[in-house]
This record gives C-alpha cells, structure tokens and sequence, in this order.
C-alpha cells in the first residue's frame, strides 16, 4: 500500500463514524394516529437502537420530554400541532443519551395533513359579549392578566397516566376548530369541545393532575384549569359550581364542579378545552389516544 493512502483510508472511516454517530441505524418512530393533521394531539412512539438513559425531541419549535415504557420497551411523548400550521413536512429531531455518556441523534421527517374546520352561525348573544363596554373591556383584561399568570406555572413532571377519559357521559354538541359567527361576524374560533349536558351534571377531571385556576372569568364563567404536567392542561368552562381551588390535585374522574351556563353561553354545557405548550388542541383526539 502506498504510504500517503494511509491518511485518506483514516479521513474517510473518521467521516463515516461521524455520520454514523449522528444518525444510527435501529431507530423506529410511530405517530397515533398515523395521519397527523393541524390542530390535533399526536402520541409518538420511539424505539432507540440500544438503551439509553434519556430521551427529548423538538419539532414545530417545541421541546418533547419523553417517557420510558418499561412494558412496551419504548419511548413515547405527547405533542401536537397548532390548527394554524399549513400542511408540510416538518422534521423532529430526538437526542438521547446511554447511561454511559454516549450521545445518539436522529432526525426524520413527519408529514402534516390538512383537517379542514367549519364555519357556522351561533345563535344572537348579548352584545356585551362581542361589544363590550369599557367597564367590561377593563375586566376582560383583567381576565387575560389572571390566565396568563396561571399558563405560567406549569410543571415539567408528568402527572397523567393512561388514557384520558371524557368530563361528562353526554353528546357532543360542538366541535374543535370551528369559526363562530356572533351577531353576523366572526368572532372566534372554537377551540374547545362542547358537551351538552344540563346545569348541574358532575364535572369530573379527565386526568390527574394540580389545579392552577378555579374561578370566575368574564368569558368562560366559572372555570377551572388543571395542569397535567409537561406543558399540558385541560380547561373546563360555563361551570355553575366550582368543586376545588388552585394547588389541589386532583385524580382522573375526581369531581371538580357542576355544569352551567355562566360566561359566554348561549345555555348550559360543558365546554372542554385542551392546552399544550401554548397552543390549543383538538380534544377529541386527545380523548381518543390510547395512552401507556
């Protein structure tokens, strides 16, 4: 062999480690659902190519703690896209680390679909809830204030376990993603699930988890908000009772109030809404994940 061969034959193999090292081979990546689409919750199920202490991702500009199953011998984490994201393909990107110290990354590609949402007309509601006055605008910042001081105590922990389960037995009545016409203009967007349920039917948690909010806001009416841990919370709104306060935790089906009308309604239900690092969620999809 030529002596300056030598060198090269050592540049190439270096190469070829690096590229190995930053993608290995024996990496699998699941979704469910297998079509991801905008606005919905997605369960990812990663399986590494040899053990490793820890696990984290990020895709769509968000950070994803993963979760060991010791069952199943695989990863999994929650995440979601917003309903504003355009169908595309956009890629997550998962480092782990072996209890040695060794580090391992993988990067692949996931495709997001189009969910198309409905338009409709509500029925006519009390113009201070679509023209306030400047009284009630000073309350509805107050609210904003309120709310985004409780989004801000949020645990890293995950508190869920197993699959979430419905609030209330009971019809649904409207769904995620819909435009709301109040009074002839658009005025929101649902973003929430609508269960039609009488005043006063037992509100139950869907998870377990800490309650940081628990009181009346100008439009949700009486409301409370858990956080589940990792960036994930779940709000029920229109309660005519509130059955805990801020800092209990609560289980999965624990009572947390009565259903109502208070807030903007147009008559009793119970609207449930689903809240994952910032963005909202469909929480039919959340209810439907079959979680470890």
């Amino acid at each position: 062999m030529h002596p300056r061969s030598v060198p090269i034959i050592a540049v190439i193999l270096s190469l070829a480690a690096t590229s190995v090292a930053e993608t290995p081979l024996g990496w699998t990546l699941r979704t469910q659902p297998t079509r991801v689409v905008n606005g919905a919750p997605v369960l990812l199920r990663v399986k590494t190519p040899k053990l490793v202490q820890t696990l984290s991702g990020k895709w769509l500009d968000h950070e994803i703690p993963f979760t060991f199953d010791a069952r199943q011998k695989e990863w999994f984490a929650l995440a979601g896209s917003s309903q504003e994201t355009k169908p595309g393909t956009y890629p997550i990107e998962l480092h782990a680390e072996s209890k040695s110290g060794q580090s391992l990354s993988y990067r692949q590609q996931l495709k997001i679909l189009r969910q198309h949402y409905p338009k409709v007309t509500v029925l006519k509601v009390p113009g201070r809830y679509t023209a306030p006055d400047p009284e009630q605008m000073r309350v509805i910042a107050h609210d904003k204030e309120v709310k985004a001081e409780a989004f801000k105590s949020l645990t890293p922990e995950r508190s869920w376990k197993g699959s979430f389960q419905r609030p209330v037995t009971a019809e649904i009545s409207d769904v995620f993603g819909v435009q709301r016409v109040f009074n002839g203009s658009v005025q929101s967007t649902h973003q929430g699930l609508d269960f039609r349920v009488p005043t006063g039917t037992p509100v139950s948690a869907v998870n377990s988890g800490t309650v940081i909010l628990a009181q009346s806001l100008y439009f949700e009416g009486n409301c409370v908000v858990i956080d589940h841990g990792q960036g994930l919370l779940t709000l029920y709104l229109h309660l005519s009772e509130l059955s805990v306060k801020p800092g209990d935790h609560v289980s999965k089906a624990q009572q947390i109030g009565l259903s109502g009308g208070t807030g903007r309604a147009t008559g009793p239900h119970l609207h449930l809404a689903v809240r994952w690092q910032g963005i909202y969620l469909n929480p039919a999809g959340l209810l439907a994940l079959r979680m470890p």
